[in-house]
């Protein structure tokens, strides 16, 4: 299963620039395609490595860096998912036409800026889909968080092709898709030592096979700009 035909790259982003450095040892950067075959747990860290910035950690189950944000204010109007080495992945833009909707829009790559450092980090002025925040308290929904659309024509834009349910604030959700099976999960992370507790700063992101771990890291993004 693809998220949106124009995600192809973003899973074998970090594994191209390294292929055929580490024949023979384990696979340093397990974000291929071929991890799209097996679920996978990422962890994690809301704080970010730059001082005096706010953002994320992301690592993988090696214990490597598999993506990291770095934001000098704590709600900006955009947002970049970067790779370990810092090559833009997403782009996440907030919407300024809604009014009172909290919506943003998903790019690839940075937008706006043509990168050199990858082949594959593009800019593209067309937004891949639209995530919006469930303000209707009315529609019967009360788990709903958020609901994510495709841009690719008017139908698109009425029938959401995932929904969020659960609480972030929790963190404790679930990325369902059409047929309301679960792509992807936020869970809190179970220390091994019942005397220790990771709080919500710290937490698990299970991203379950054919769903991209970079397009549910985004959405960990948004819903952290929506309820946080």
């Amino acid at each position: 299963m693809r998220v949106f035909p124009r995600f192809k790259f973003l899973s074998r982003a970090v594994h191209e620039e390294h292929e055929g450095e580490h024949d023979g040892e384990r696979n340093r950067y397990p974000l291929t395609e071929r991890s799209l075959c097996t679920s996978l747990t990422l962890t994690v860290w809301k704080k970010s490595l730059v001082i005096s910035c706010k953002g994320f950690t992301v690592i993988d189950s090696y214990g490597n860096l598999a993506y990291r944000v770095d934001n000098y204010i704590g709600h900006p109007n955009e947002v970049i998912l970067m790779d370990a080495s810092g090559n833009s992945v997403l782009t996440l833009r907030r919407s300024r036409k809604l009014g009172l909707v909290d919506s943003w829009f998903v790019y690839e790559g940075e937008r706006g800026k043509q990168s050199t450092r990858s082949k594959w980090c593009k800019s593209n002025n067309s937004p891949v889909c639209c995530v919006r925040k469930r303000v209707n308290i009315l529609d019967g929904k009360p788990k709903v968080q958020a609901y994510v659309y495709r841009v690719a024509s008017d139908s698109d834009k009425r029938h959401a092709a995932f929904t969020v349910e659960g609480s972030y604030a929790h963190r404790t959700c679930k990325v369902l898709d059409e047929c309301k099976k679960a792509v992807a999960e936020i869970k809190r992370k179970e220390a091994n030592s019942k005397d220790v507790s990771f709080g919500i700063e710290i937490f698990q992101l299970v991203v379950h096979p054919g769903f991209d771990p970079s397009f549910a890291m985004a959405l960990v993004l948004l819903l952290d700009q929506m309820f946080s």
